[in-house]
């Protein structure tokens, strides 16, 4: 039998490459005076990481490398489009640093690249919310009232700019994750709620947690860590996970009120 599932009217890779290369390029002449060279923009679903820079990366038949900025789809509808843009451009601050600055060692984001973001109207903060820590291995940030970044953004989502193909499988800690963060806490900015939020047809689509689960237009999306009905644990114990730090978890008893003491969020449980 033919399946009967709607088939997309253009091919969904170009589209969605091609309006990532549309914001990098708009970026680039907004926020680093269009100086950062090209690079490859890829998708990862890295568990717990909302996107990562990887100096030269790629290579070429011919012996050239690229940079590489990688985005996590899986965060994609459920955080504000406003946050999705933040990752981009916080990789771009990384990579500029490596072509025009000093990168710290590692992963650690250093002094130098906490100015850079500043200037371009992004306050870094291990938290990602005011009072964070401005350094350090752990690093997410916030929009600055009136800064260039958000001027820059709006002038992107006014436009003729839309990501159009989102990830319907989201962890349930994304949907909390978006509901905490301070772009989702902005008044009058486009883009500033979650994509589920204003197209009810991706609401009707999406499921935190996977295929087995509620769709978030039935689950709604309520305050709390998950959307979905808890499951009873015989043993008594539950995983708690900070939405910011990957791989960061423990276990304990219900009802814990526990703050992550890298980057002061409080934990979620799963």
């Amino acid at each position: 039998m033919a399946s009967t599932a709607f088939v997309p009217s253009a091919a969904p890779t170009h589209q969605t490459y091609s309006e990532l290369q549309q914001a990098y390029d708009h970026f680039n002449d907004a926020l680093f005076e269009g100086k950062l060279p090209h690079c490859l923009i890829t998708l990862q679903r890295e568990k717990r990481t909302v996107g990562y820079f990887s100096a030269a990366r790629f290579a070429s038949l011919e012996g050239a490398t690229t940079d590489e900025i990688a985005i996590n789809p899986s965060y994609f509808a459920v955080v504000p489009l406003v946050e999705t843009m933040q990752t981009l451009v916080h990789e771009m601050a990384h990579l500029w640093q490596q072509h025009f600055g000093q990168p710290g060692r590692g992963r650690y984001h250093n002094e130098e690249w906490a100015q850079k973001m500043e200037s371009i109207g992004l306050m870094p903060s291990s938290s990602g919310q005011p009072g964070g820590k401005r350094t350090g291995d752990m690093m997410a940030d916030y929009p600055i009232a009136g800064g260039r970044f958000l001027a820059a953004c709006e002038s992107l989502l006014t436009s003729d700019f839309s990501l159009s193909w989102y990830d319907r499988f989201p962890a349930d800690e994304h949907v909390q994750m978006g509901h905490n963060l301070v772009s989702a806490q902005l008044e009058g900015v486009t883009g500033s709620s979650a994509p589920i939020k204003d197209n009810p047809a991706l609401a009707g689509a999406v499921r935190p947690g996977g295929p087995g689960r509620k769709p978030i237009a039935e689950a709604g999306t309520g305050e709390g860590c998950s959307t979905q009905e808890p499951v009873l644990n015989k043993s008594n114990r539950i995983k708690y996970f900070c939405p910011l730090c990957p791989k960061l978890s423990v276990w304990g008893k219900p009802n814990l009120n526990l703050v992550c003491g890298d980057c002061g969020s409080k934990f979620c449980d799963s």
